[in-house]
C-alpha cells in the first residue's frame, strides 16, 4: 500500500486480527498482480515475435515437445496461445474474490504535482478513434507496430520460401499471391485472439482492469475493422491467384478433407463482409436494426471458420471465443426471467421512467447500465440504458430513464399511454385485452469499483439525457455523506447542457434535500444548467421540476425480481463458473481424443475443427450450466432469507408516489435550497476553458475527476480543454482526469 495514503475513515475498535488479515489480503493481491502482469507481458511478447523467424523456431520446438503427448499439435497451440489468457482469467477471479465487495477509499496528501493517470489523460480528441487516453494510445501504437512488423516479417519469409522450393518464374507470381494470402489470414487470426475479449459484458478481465463494457466495445470495433481488412486481403489474394490459373470456380467450391477447406472459408468471408459493412458508423446510426440482426451472424462466422481452418489453427483463437461463450450463456440464463415493473411514468419532457424490481443481494455501482427487452415490442431487441438510481436508494428496485428517440422507445411510450388509459377504465377492460409490459433485463454492468468516489473533486458534464447516470452518482455520494460511509468527494460541479427548458423536469428524478437534508454542510455542490436554444426563461421554468405526472403500475404476470446470475455479480460463483467450465472443456477434449479421434484415426481437418467447437459449447452448457443451476438456487434462498429478515419491506413501498398537499408545501421550502446551488444560463453553451480556469483559484493543485456523459462532440470538446489545460498548467493548477460514459452500440 502507498505510505502516503491514510484511511478516510478509521476504526479505533478494529482488532489486530482484522489488521493482519488485511495485510495478508493486500499481500496476496500484490502477488497476484505481479504474477498476472508477468504472464500477460510474456504472452504479448510471444505474440509480437511470432511472425518472425525467432517466433517460428520457438513454436516449432514447443510443438515438438507437445507432439508426444495426448493432445498433439492442437494442444500445443492451444496452450501457448490461449493458456495465458485463461490462466489470467482464473487468477483475476481469485483477485476479485480477495478484494471483496467494499472498496477502501484513501485520502491523499496534497502534492505539488498531482499524478498523471494513463487511463484518464486524453491524448487524442479528434479523428477516427474519438477521445483516446494515454493508455489506449499506447495500445493502439503496439497493435499498429505489430501489424506492420508482421507484414514485414512474413514478406521476408515468403521470399525465402521462393528460394527454398525453387519456384519457376512462370509460377512465381501465383505462388507469392497464395503465400501472401495465407500470411494475411494468419495476421487476421492473431488479431482474433483479442477480438471477443472486449464484448464479454461480464468479463472478469474487464472487471480486473476496471473498464466497463460500453467503453471496451470500441476496442472490438477497432479490432474488427483491422481484422476484416486482413481477411479481405487474404481472400482477394487467393481469388486473383486462382483467376490467373483459370480455376476460380473450382477452387471456390472445394471442400478438402485434409487441409484448408475453401468453401467454408468463402462463406466465412462473405458473412464477415456483411457484418463489417453494416457495422460502419453511418449504417449503424441510420439502420441500427439492420446492424443488430446481421451481427447475429457471428455464430455462422465462427462455425464456418472452424470448418475452414480445422482444429489446429482454430485453437489459436479459441481462448477468447471460449470466454465469450461463457459470458453469452450466463447472459442467456439471466435474460430468460421476466422482471416486475414496479411503476412506470412519463415526465413532462416526454422521458419515460421505469422502476424495475431487483433482489436485495444484487450488487452494482453508480454509473452502471442495463440491457432492457420489452417483449410486447420485440423479442429480439435489447437496448442499453443507464441506471439513474443509486445502490443505496433501496434494496428492491432499480430505476432507468428512457428518452424517446426512435421507433422502439416511441412504441414503449405508446404502451405506457395504453396502460394509463386502461387503469382509468379497469372495470371495462377484460383481462385478456389489458395492456401489458413484459420486461427482461441483462446486467447491471459498469465499473468494478466506484470511479466517482476516488476523487475529492468531481466535475460531471452531461448533455441532455446524459444527466441520467449522474443522478445515481449524486444520490450515492449524498447517501454516503449522510450515513458516514467512505466517500472522498467534497466538491461536485455539475455542468448540464440542454436544448429546451422542458428537459428540466428530469430533475424530478432525484430529491436531493430528502436524501441528505443538511447536504450543504457535507458537500459543496454546484449545478450549472445551460439552455442552448432559448434566450430567456419561460414563466413555468421555475416550477417544472415540481410537476408530478401520475404513474402506472403494470399488472404482473408471473414476474419476479432481476436475476442475480450476472458476470458482475457474486465473485465466488462467477469464478467457480469459469473454473468448472474450463476444466470441463479440457476433460471433454481429452475424452474425445482418447475414445474417438485417436481410436478411429480421425484426420479430416474440418470435422475435427467442428468437434473442437462443439466441445467448447458443450462444456459451457453442461459443466457451466450445473454451476448456474446451483447459483440460481443459492440466489433464490438468499433472497428468501433476506425477505424474512425484513418482512416490512414491500415492493410498493419503494414505488414513486404522488406527493400530498403537505408534501407539496414542503417542496416550496426545498426549492429555495435547490435554487441556491443551481445556476441557469439561457442562449449559450458551456465554455469549458472558462469553467476549468475558474476552478484554479477555488480548488488549487489537486486531482479532479471529470466524467462526461453525452454525444461524441461534447466528449471531444471537454477532452480537448482538459488536454490543453494539463499541458499548459502551472504548479498550482488542478490536474483533470477524463472519463467518458456513453453508449454507441
Amino acid at each position: 500500500m502507498d505510505e502516503h495514503k491514510t484511511p478516510l475513515l478509521s476504526n479505533d475498535q478494529s482488532s489486530s486480527s482484522s489488521s493482519s488479515s488485511s495485510v495478508v489480503a493486500s499481500s496476496l493481491k500484490w502477488v497476484l498482480k505481479v504474477v498476472m502482469s508477468v504472464i500477460f507481458v510474456t504472452w504479448v511478447v510471444f505474440l509480437l515475435i511470432y511472425p518472425g523467424t525467432l517466433g517460428d523456431q520457438l513454436v516449432t520446438k514447443w510443438k515438438a515437445i507437445f507432439s508426444k503427448t495426448l493432445y498433439g499439435l492442437t494442444g500445443s497451440l492451444f496452450v501457448i496461445f490461449n493458456g495465458p489468457i485463461l490462466l489470467i482469467s482464473v487468477l483475476a477471479s481469485l483477485y476479485l474474490i480477495i478484494s471483496g465487495e467494499e472498496k477502501v477509499f484513501t485520502k491523499k496528501k496534497i502534492s505539488k504535482f498531482p499524478r498523471l493517470r494513463l487511463w484518464t489523460f486524453p491524448v487524442l480528441v479528434d479523428g477516427p478513434f474519438g477521445v483516446v487516453s494515454a493508455a489506449e494510445f499506447l495500445g493502439i501504437l503496439v497493435f499498429f507496430v505489430f501489424f506492420l512488423w508482421a507484414i514485414y516479417a512474413y514478406a521476408l519469409r515468403n521470399l525465402s520460401l521462393v528460394e527454398k522450393f525453387h519456384v519457376l518464374p512462370d509460377e512465381k507470381s501465383v505462388f507469392l499471391l497464395e503465400v501472401t494470402g495465407m500470411r494475411f489470414g494468419m495476421v487476421g487470426l492473431l488479431g482474433m485472439v483479442f477480438l471477443f475479449l472486449p464484448i464479454s459484458r461480464g468479463s472478469v478481465l474487464l472487471r480486473l482492469i476496471d473498464i466497463p463494457f460500453e467503453h471496451a466495445t470500441r476496442y472490438h470495433v477497432w479490432l474488427g475493422h483491422t481484422i476484416m481488412a486482413f481477411f479481405t486481403l487474404h481472400g482477394l489474394c487467393y481469388v486473383v491467384g486462382w483467376t490467373i490459373q483459370g480455376q476460380l470456380l473450382t477452387k471456390l467450391l472445394e471442400w478438402q478433407a485434409n487441409g484448408i477447406a475453401n468453401l467454408p472459408g468463402v462463406i466465412t468471408l462473405v458473412v464477415g463482409l456483411l457484418m463489417w459493412v453494416t457495422s460502419l458508423h453511418t449504417v449503424r446510426k441510420l439502420y441500427f436494426e439492420l446492424f443488430f440482426y446481421t451481427h447475429q451472424l457471428y455464430i455462422v462466422f465462427v462455425v464456418f471458420l472452424a470448418l475452414h481452418v480445422g482444429e489446429f489453427l482454430f485453437s489459436i483463437v479459441s481462448g477468447g471465443i471460449f470466454l465469450f461463450i461463457l459470458d453469452r450463456f450466463l447472459r442467456f440464463c439471466q435474460s430468460r426471467r421476466t422482471v416486475d415493473v414496479i411503476s412506470a411514468k412519463s415526465l413532462p419532457c416526454g422521458t419515460l421512467q421505469l422502476v424495475l424490481s431487483k433482489p436485495p443481494n444484487m450488487r452494482y455501482n453508480a454509473l452502471s447500465f442495463i440491457f432492457l427487452q420489452v417483449r410486447e415490442l420485440s423479442w429480439l431487441q435489447w437496448h442499453p440504458f443507464s441506471v439513474s438510481s443509486s445502490p443505496l436508494d433501496g434494496d428492491h428496485h432499480v430505476t432507468v430513464l428512457i428518452k424517446v428517440l426512435g421507433g422502439w422507445t416511441a412504441k414503449l411510450r405508446d404502451q405506457l399511454s395504453n396502460l394509463y388509459e386502461a387503469e382509468n377504465q379497469d372495470q371495462l377492460i377484460s383481462p385478456q385485452s389489458y395492456p401489458k409490459i413484459t420486461t427482461c433485463v441483462e446486467g447491471p454492468y459498469g465499473h468494478e469499483s466506484p470511479y466517482h468516489l476516488g476523487y475529492e473533486n468531481l466535475i460531471l458534464v452531461a448533455g441532455g439525457i446524459g444527466i441520467t447516470p449522474f443522478f445515481a452518482i449524486l444520490s450515492d455520494i449524498l447517501h454516503r455523506k449522510r450515513d458516514g460511509k467512505p466517500c472522498l468527494p467534497s466538491k461536485v460541479l455539475v455542468v448540464w447542457a440542454i436544448k429546451n427548458s422542458d428537459e428540466l423536469s428530469l430533475l424530478s428524478a432525484i430529491d436531493i434535500p430528502s436524501i441528505c437534508p443538511s447536504f450543504s454542510k457535507k458537500l459543496n455542490l454546484e449545478i450549472h444548467i445551460y439552455v442552448t436554444r432559448q434566450s430567456e426563461p419561460l414563466l413555468e421554468d421555475g416550477m417544472v421540476h415540481k410537476v408530478v405526472h401520475p404513474s402506472v403500475k403494470p399488472k404482473q404476470t408471473n414476474g419476479c425480481p432481476m436475476s442475480v446470475i450476472v458476470g458482475t455479480g457474486d465473485n465466488i460463483w462467477s469464478g467457480l463458473y469459469l473454473v468448472v467450465s474450463t476444466i470441463g472443456f479440457i476433460a471433454m477434449i481429452t475424452l474425445l481424443d482418447i475414445f474417438y479421434i485417436n481410436k478411429y484415426n480421425i484426420t479430416t481437418w474440418w470435422s475435427r475443427g467442428l468437434l473442437f467447437l462443439v466441445c467448447m459449447v458443450a462444456s459451457v452448457l453442461i459443466f457451466g450450466g450445473l454451476v448456474v443451476f446451483f447459483w440460481h438456487r443459492w440466489g433464490h434462498k438468499t433472497s428468501q432469507v433476506e425477505a424474512k429478515g425484513n418482512k416490512k419491506v414491500a415492493l410498493n413501498v419503494e414505488e414513486p408516489h404522488n406527493p400530498s398537499a403537505a408534501e407539496l408545501k414542503g417542496l416550496e421550502i426545498e426549492e429555495e435550497d435547490v435554487q441556491s446551488y443551481t445556476t441557469m444560463r439561457y442562449g449559450t453553451r458551456p465554455d469549458f476553458r472558462e469553467i476549468f480556469e475558474s476552478l484554479n483559484g477555488k480548488w488549487g493543485s489537486v486531482d479532479v475527476g471529470v466524467i462526461v456523459c453525452g454525444p461524441a462532440a461534447l466528449q471531444a470538446t471537454v477532452a480537448k480543454e482538459i488536454r490543453s489545460h494539463s499541458i499548459c498548467r502551472s504548479a498550482n493548477h488542478p490536474l483533470f482526469h477524463f472519463n467518458s460514459h456513453s453508449f454507441d452500440l
